[in-house]
Parts: C-alpha cells; structure tokens; sequence
C-alpha cells in the first residue's frame, strides 16, 4: 500500500486526507482537520487516531 504515503492525486493535501479519513473512519470534517492539525499527514496515525475518536462516538 504504498500509495496509502504519496500526496494525493491533484488538489491540497489537506483536502485529500480530510476526505479520506471521513470516508474509511466516519470521524466529522471538523475532527479530521482537528487531527492534521496535531499530527500532520502521517497517515498511519491519522487513521489510528480518526478510529479510536468513532469508536467513542458510539
């Protein structure tokens, strides 16, 4: 999945990551922007972290 690493494919990264982590995590916008902001675009953590924020939403 080395894809999963590279920038996105036309547009703004932050963009690109936001879409991505509510579409595969069902976070909110808003929480997916809140984690770029803390994490930056590591994308492993990004989505541990975007998963562990839905599981409390339940």
């Amino acid at each position: 999945m080395a894809d999963e690493d590279q920038g996105p494919p036309g547009g703004t990264d932050e963009t690109y990551f936001i879409r991505r982590l509510v579409a595969e995590t069902g976070i909110t916008e808003e929480q997916a922007r809140s984690l770029i902001a803390m994490l930056g675009y590591e994308w492993t953590s990004l989505l541990r972290e975007a998963r562990i924020l839905h599981a409390k939403q339940r």
